[in-house]
């Protein structure tokens, strides 16, 4: 019997809608493996791929890292055997360009994106959300002062770190920004898988549990 194709699902949404917290939770609910381009990047950098070493010269340099090595950085995760059920893309692509590489690159192994989830959410509330979030320094669990702290102060639920960090761009004068760039850059893919008949939304705005609900259900149903 033919194996099916890895799963490929793709989160979309401004900062601060939650894809890194969704994207772990993806791992765990149906062990599809998160795969962030800035975890990859240093990974990459840091065990002396390749790419990696490519994309370390460009940025030693101040340049930011192209597509193309992006795209190769990508290729040699997807090989190997911890993504057998497949992958939650998180924060990649961003532009319609890279979608239409990473269409190429997945075609060329017999896959496709399976579902592009938009995390729906509301400009004007991303500014509290994101200024008070913070993550575990030791597993990268995800926090916020408002909406989700440990159920015990200073210690991680997940792996009992006691060590937190804020992302230094997770100020509120630096979100209008970031928010005008997704628009102006991202946004666009929503209409581009749309076309493609693999989008589906979800309001981002609820409880994470609901959410999670909500992702469980479009996953399950499209992923082996």
């Amino acid at each position: 019997m033919t194996q099916p194709a890895p799963a490929v699902i793709i989160l979309l949404g401004p900062p601060g809608a939650g894809k890194g917290t969704q994207a772990r939770m993806l791992e765990e609910d149906f062990g599809l493996i998160q795969l962030s381009t800035g975890d990859l990047l240093r990974a990459a950098v840091a065990r002396g791929t390749p790419a990696g070493l490519a994309a370390k010269a460009v940025m030693e340099a101040g340049a930011l890292v192209s597509d193309d090595i992006v795209l190769a950085i990508l290729k040699d995760r997807m090989a190997e055997p911890d993504v057998a059920r497949g992958v939650t893309l998180d924060g990649f692509p961003r532009t319609r360009g890279q979608a239409e590489a990473l269409d190429a690159l997945l075609a060329a192994s017999g896959q496709r994106v399976t579902a592009a989830v938009s995390l729906e959410v509301d400009d004007a509330a991303m500014v509290d959300r994101i200024a008070g979030r913070h993550t575990c320094a030791t597993c990268g669990e995800g926090y916020h002062d408002s909406f989700k702290q440990p159920a015990v102060a200073g210690v991680c639920d997940k792996c009992g770190g006691t060590a937190f960090k804020r992302r230094a761009d997770d100020k509120a004068e630096t979100v209008a920004a970031r928010l005008a760039a997704y628009h102006a850059e991202t946004a666009p893919l929503i209409a581009y898988y749309a076309a493609k008949g693999v989008l589906d939304r979800v309001d981002a705005m609820g409880p994470i549990p609901d959410i999670r609900a909500a992702l469980a259900r479009i996953v399950g149903g499209v992923a082996a």
